[in-house]
């Protein structure tokens, strides 16, 4: 199992290092799915099933949106792929950064953060994810209500934005 989240780390950080160095949103829109799938997979491997799986969901619709927001916008027809030279450079010079600061910070703080959600107790009968999500929905209902409006917010921010001189939805790109 340690291998199996030791390979869910390195997808999320080539994930990550996939959407800082390409500039085409095609290719980074991919990266951050990979990222999502791959952070989703740790959480399900630490015991929250559940959670893992609406988080990835709900992502996936908001990944949804912001690639078809970016893709209408774009006006490259050729966009840089991964295998182009500057993009290569780029995730050769993030790899670099990422052995260099992970050997900064190389100790003993791994030992600690391999445990599970269900070896904490013996005998329970609730699994960490069902009993943290009835507490957010019980406990945490006005923060989702927040979180809501935050996001109708921030939809309406963008759609202001991208907008732009017309007032339609057809315009001339």
């Amino acid at each position: 199992m340690v291998y199996i989240m030791f390979l869910f780390l390195l997808g999320v950080v080539f994930g990550l290092m996939a959407v800082a160095s390409n500039p085409s949103p095609y290719f980074a829109a991919l990266g951050l799915v990979v990222v999502a799938g791959m952070g989703c997979g740790m959480l399900a491997g630490y015991g929250g099933s559940f959670l893992s799986l609406v988080l990835f969901l709900i992502y996936l619709g908001g990944m949804l949106v912001v690639f078809a927001y970016s893709t209408a916008l774009v006006a490259d027809p050729y966009p840089e792929s991964w295998g182009s030279r500057p993009i290569i450079v780029y995730m050769v010079l993030y790899g670099v950064v990422v052995v260099f600061s992970s050997s900064l910070f190389l100790g003993d703080w791994c030992e600690f953060s391999w445990a599970f959600v269900e070896e904490f107790e013996e005998f329970s009968v609730f699994r960490g994810d069902s009993a943290g999500v009835a507490l957010m929905y019980s406990s945490g209902g006005w923060v989702l209500f927040v979180s809501a409006l935050v996001l109708l917010l921030a939809l309406f921010v963008v759609l202001e934005l991208t907008r732009g001189l017309a007032r339609g939805a057809i315009r001339a790109v």
